[in-house]
């Protein structure tokens, strides 16, 4: 069964870059099977209903502003594929999920940094996913979870967004790693290697530093997404950690 991952994007400029998690990205596919098709939740394709990506070929979204010239050169011009479009919608309208099919969306940084990073060359399908940051914790799982049974036909499921995201807090001159980051992810870290899905679902509340983390949950949510996956064996791996800015933090889970 292909495993599914969540993936930290970071700043746009990511792609550029070459450090430890870079490297990650770049040498996944040395590593594990190639995936007949791509699903992707993206933090930064907000919806209040679940839309599911169905453009023939997608056109590359900018964005961002302020980076470097050569990014807004780049492309991925991956394709969708129609009958695992219609496989998802199935299987959401089977879980009572509501949603809706769009044509004319691209991919968005926080989908095609990532997938430039892990498969250059666009040549696997991809089905991108909005993200709601309205629902509550639980029901953003249970939107993963309804998406499990892709996994056995080698779909690669991605969740893409940050556990610590926090853009005001930034320090682009610092060396070190902010206290608070560490142990706020100390303790997701905990938690889902537990499998503890009643303490994860009120992090709010019960983890530490949560709010100074996650100021605004968009970018949280693919990690339940992508948890929820992983419902039927309920094994998290963390295959990397590292901060960039003192607190942005770059994390790779492996859900298996």
């Amino acid at each position: 069964m292909m495993p599914s991952y969540f993936f930290a994007h970071g700043a746009p400029s990511i792609v550029l870059e070459d450090n430890a998690y870079t490297q990650l990205l770049k040498h996944f596919k040395e590593h594990a099977p190639k995936p007949k098709a791509i699903v992707l939740f993206s933090a930064h394709w907000e919806e209040t209903v679940q839309n599911v990506s169905a453009a023939e070929t997608y056109e590359t979204i900018y964005d961002f502003g302020g980076f470097q010239d050569e990014l807004y050169q780049m492309t991925y011009p991956a394709n969708s594929d129609r009958s695992l479009v219609e496989q998802i919608q199935k299987l959401f309208e089977q879980q009572g999920i509501q949603n809706v099919r769009n044509e004319e969306r691209g991919l968005d940084h926080g989908a095609w940094a990532v997938l430039k990073l892990l498969y250059p060359d666009a040549d696997i399908p991809v089905v991108a996913l909005s993200v709601n940051r309205n629902l509550p914790n639980e029901q953003q799982y249970q939107i993963g979870k309804a998406l499990a049974a892709l996994r056995e036909q080698d779909v690669l499921i991605i969740g893409s967004g940050g556990t610590v995201h926090n853009l005001r807090k930034l320090n682009w001159r610092s060396g070190g790693i902010d206290e608070w980051a560490e142990q706020f992810d100390s303790w997701l870290q905990n938690k889902l290697e537990a499998w503890d899905t009643e303490a994860l679902f009120r992090y709010r509340e019960l983890a530490p530093f949560a709010q100074e983390a996650v100021p605004t949950s968009e970018h949280f949510i693919p990690l339940l997404l992508a948890m929820g996956t992983g419902d039927s064996n309920r094994q998290a791996k963390l295959l990397h950690r590292s901060y960039q800015y003192g607190n942005l933090s770059l994390s790779c889970w492996q859900f298996n």
